[in-house]
């Protein structure tokens, strides 16, 4: 975390290299530095309407699990 600290600007050159960076703490990965892609699509809802199906009863709990949470028999 020091070093990275200490070579900030040396550790995004390589990662707008196309590097991936790994940042640890006491030898343990904690982060992860990648290049920053302006192109991506990014999240578009509405997208996959009609390709996902879902149950009517999907959210339904069964009585005999409700039961079972709840101290039944």
């Amino acid at each position: 975390m020091h070093e990275a600290k200490t070579h900030l600007s040396r550790l995004v050159e390589r990662a707008a290299s196309g590097e991936d960076v790994v940042i640890a703490r006491s030898g343990r990965p904690v982060a992860r530095l990648v290049a920053y892609d302006a192109h991506s699509s990014g999240r578009a809802p509405g997208r996959l309407r009609g390709k996902i199906w879902v149950a009517e009863d999907f959210d339904m709990t069964p009585a005999w699990l409700a039961e079972a949470f709840e101290g039944g028999e």
